[in-house]
């Protein structure tokens, strides 16, 4: 494959043509495009200067702000491989991907310091390669700027290839343990092009990053508008702040953002007086995505923005985009999510034998797409369950009607999705399970008015053993990341869970037994 353009080429590029235009800013800082190459390439150089060589991975921690796209575009300048870490994930689970993805450095925010302290023994990282993000440093840690400031200037930067890896993005695993996506350059640059083709988006476009910069979201659409040359605009809350988010959609003149349905919620329940001071005539295209949005969240979001245009995405960290349900099929397909999109192939449903189903049957969908990740990170097994020759499967379910229109049905892996962020049941049952009074655990999605899904627990407690919903709450809260506890545990007997002949508990069963009324 010959040459194509990295994310750090493409800053490079417009830090050529429009040195002064703003490339990206937060509540905090601005850069223009010469500021953000400039950096960019004192990040690369300082990182190299550790010692660190081409290919080797750097963990980083933090919530979203200005210096994650400094990050991305200078590790790829470097020739490193960013590991984004989601950073609500407690010390045990950062300690797990860490190691496992054998890091040389690790970049965090301020507030994480001290939990990667108390893993640190667990890590394989030098001593001097743990960097802090800011101007100050607590004992042990090397600040971000003096790295910048200190770095030298004349670094000789490698040759990048498009098959080199650019990112290795962690996603939960049915078995409970994470998986590392392993995505290439050439696949991170072809879904930049891909979304500006069949969005239609510009270098006048100005977009609003709120979906957090470690998922895969924020990083696509923000390489999107790097390559083209736009603005991006990153919300730094730590916390969604619905209020705060529709003021700078309107203040920003944003004209596009992508978030969840729960957001979109929170935006719409705001009082009137709010929703009507804020002008959101410049905001022109809308995403959402994540999870199943219902009919009147879609009505109410169109209401909202008269001059949104809505789309619905469907897709993985694996395969990248897969599906797309276009503005003027909103109303008509309703709980469809859309047809295959620009740079993506064919959609196979398949049965257990891997056989094609018939329009209207429900099968594991397999998408082929230009973009699609180059396997899991030291994880064969799982690499081939994923993979089909060129078809890629994150074990959805779904059915297509005679139109095409791919309509989700379940998740193979029983997934729940909480406000955006992944939940595999298999995982909290692990968790739970290791308390001495519990004999048999079984987690379930139920719907959620706020966070679309939430996960509840149903627990078999060991004869003569006692246990609250409030003690294994907080077990919980010890072990896993907030959004992954259950937010409900209710006591059942033995003979009450329901299992298959071979012993296997039906979540199915017991998910539509606890449904909300």
């Amino acid at each position: 494959m010959g040459p194509l353009l990295t994310i750090a080429d493409a800053v490079a590029t417009h830090a050529r043509l429009t040195p002064h235009k703003l490339a990206v800013r937060d509540s905090r800082r601005r850069l223009t495009y010469a500021e953000w190459d400039a950096r960019a390439s004192r990040l690369a150089a300082g990182l190299l200067g550790l010692g660190l060589a081409p290919g080797d991975r750097v963990g980083v921690i933090a919530h979203n702000r200005l210096e994650w796209m400094e990050m991305y575009a200078g590790m790829a300048r470097a020739g490193l491989v960013v590991v984004p870490l989601n950073f609500r994930l407690t010390g045990p689970e950062m300690a797990y991907i860490l190691d496992h993805a054998e890091v040389g450095a690790v970049i965090a925010g301020p507030n994480f310091c001290a939990m990667l302290d108390g893993i640190r023994a667990d890590l394989p990282v030098p001593a001097d390669r743990y960097v802090v993000l800011g101007e100050a440093a607590p004992a042990g840690w090397a600040a971000y700027e003096a790295l910048l400031a200190g770095a030298r200037t004349d670094t000789v930067f490698p040759v990048v290839a498009p098959e080199d890896m650019c990112a290795l993005m962690y996603t939960s695993g049915t078995t409970g343990r994470p998986k590392g996506a392993v995505r290439a350059h050439a696949g991170s640059t072809l879904i930049a092009l891909a979304t500006a083709l069949e969005m239609g988006f510009t270098r006048d476009d100005t977009a609003l990053l709120v979906m957090p910069l470690c998922h895969a979201n924020s990083l696509y659409f923000g390489t999107t508008f790097v390559h083209l040359g736009a603005t991006i605009v990153i919300d730094d809350r730590p916390s969604f702040d619905a209020e705060a988010v529709l003021k700078t959609l309107a203040q920003d003149r944003v004209t596009f953002t992508s978030l969840v349905p729960t957001h979109y919620i929170m935006m719409m329940a705001l009082p009137d007086a709010v929703k009507q001071a804020c002008d959101l005539s410049a905001v022109g295209k809308l995403m959402i995505s994540s999870a199943p949005a219902r009919p009147e969240t879609k009505r109410g979001i169109m209401k909202l923005f008269p001059n949104g245009k809505l789309y619905e995405l469907y897709g993985s960290t694996e395969a990248g985009w897969v599906t797309l349900l276009r503005p003027d099929e909103q109303l008509s397909k309703l709980g469809s999510v859309g047809r295959e999109w620009a740079g993506s192939g064919a959609i196979r449903l398949l049965d257990h034998e891997r056989n094609e189903v018939p329009d209207g049957e429900v099968g594991e969908l397999f998408s082929r797409t230009a973009y699609v990740f180059d396997g899991y990170w030291r994880n064969p097994e799982k690499t081939a369950e994923a993979m089909d020759a060129h078809w890629c499967s994150v074990g959805d379910m779904a059915r297509r009607d005679e139109q095409g229109y791919i309509w989700l049905v379940d998740r193979k892996s029983n997934m729940i999705i909480s406000g955006g962020e992944n939940v595999y049941p298999s995982e909290v049952e692990a968790v739970i399970g290791q308390h001495p009074a519990v004999r048999d655990v079984a987690v379930v999605g139920v719907p959620h008015d706020k966070w679309g899904e939430t996960p509840l627990a149903v627990v078999v407690l060991h004869q003569g053993s006692e246990a609250t919903e409030a003690m294994l709450r907080d077990w919980c809260r010890e072990k896993l990341a907030g959004f992954k506890c259950p937010s409900r545990i209710v006591f059942v007997d033995e003979t009450e869970m329901p299992r298959t002949a071979t012993g296997k508990v039906l979540h199915r069963v017991l998910r539509q037994r606890f449904l909300p009324a």
